[in-house]
């Protein structure tokens, strides 16, 4: 398998080098940073956005949105909240609210409240990255009913795929197989539908599990193994109870970022099925994510067990 890998990966090089050489002027001028930030090589999609030149002046604002999300996802929000000016763009302005809710001195309410202000007036209400924006910060904020608003009816890929994860968050796996039929018939080749179908797969169960497993496998073969590659390959494992080769591919996520939370959460569920000690993954899970939801629901289990021991205390 590792053969293979490094076959594909040398493919995929030559294949980026040839695109570098093709004018990036037109509509897939930013599709290697489109495609590197979905798959969570992010800062493949930093690296990828500062080689590019000749964009339209939409292409750039759009090309700046999605480093400034990379430089995010990265833990770098202080970033974007320096560098994006008061005159920016729409899209680049919203993006530094996400930054401002996601730091860790951000002011989330502020945030909320402007975001709900910008979406109310008709001069950018219909900014793809606003209501992307908006859409994730209402997501985190569990206010699913105005994140699927954001949402709806949207052409595009990001926003359909979003939807999704908040159907499939909200137990409602047929609203998320109709959202994901309106993207496959858009493009069902981009690597945002394949991934929207991985979930979706996973989340239907039975012999989906495998094509979730499949498509994983062939967008880490195709383009480059990512942290979230890792995850979604060994939760499919999982499912399938294949939980040795999910820790395999769990270790091998965490040797790319040892402070990815998913990977620690996905890491303690696999060596609790293989009998294998949890402690360390657990105490770095509450270092670098203490409100992880695997924490969160862990500490409320623990409170019902509580109660429910002392009903027995002597």
């Amino acid at each position: 398998r590792q053969r293979e890998r490094g076959d594909t990966t040398l493919r995929a090089a030559l294949v980026v080098f040839h695109l570098r050489c093709v004018t990036m002027s037109g509509p897939d001028a930013l599709f290697n940073v489109h495609n590197n930030f979905y798959l969570g090589a992010y800062q493949g999609a930093i690296n990828e956005a500062s080689g590019l030149s000749g964009l339209t002046h939409t292409e750039q604002t759009e090309r700046d949105c999605f480093v400034y999300r990379s430089y995010i996802a990265l833990g770098s929000c202080q970033l974007p909240i320096t560098e994006i000016s008061e005159d920016a763009p729409t899209a680049l302005q919203a993006v530094k609210l996400l930054a401002k809710y996601l730091s860790d001195a951000g002011d989330k309410e502020i945030v909320v409240a402007t975001l709900q202000e910008w979406l109310a007036d008709p001069a950018c209400a219909g900014n793809v990255t606003l209501l992307l924006m908006a859409a994730t910060v209402f997501q985190f904020e569990s206010n699913y009913v105005e994140a699927l608003k954001c949402c709806h009816g949207a052409q595009s890929l990001e926003l359909m795929a979003l939807s999704i994860q908040i159907f499939l968050k909200m137990d409602r796996a047929d609203c998320a197989v109709k959202q994901l039929k309106e993207m496959m018939a858009i493009d069902d080749d981009s690597t945002c539908t394949q991934l929207a179908q991985a979930w979706v797969n996973l989340a239907q169960g039975g012999s989906k599990v495998q094509e979730a497993f499949y498509i994983f496998q062939e967008l880490g073969d195709k383009y480059t193994w990512t942290v979230r590659l890792h995850n979604g390959s060994a939760v499919c494992s999982m499912h399938m109870g294949r939980f040795d080769e999910a820790e395999k591919e769990l270790l091998e996520g965490l040797s790319k970022d040892a402070k990815d939370a998913d990977t620690l959460a996905n890491l303690i569920v696999a060596n609790l099925h293989l009998g294998k000690p949890t402690a360390r993954f657990l105490n770095q899970l509450k270092m670098v994510a203490p409100t992880h939801t695997m924490l969160k629901r862990t500490e409320q289990l623990e409170e019902v067990f509580d109660r429910a021991a002392q009903a027995f205390s002597l």
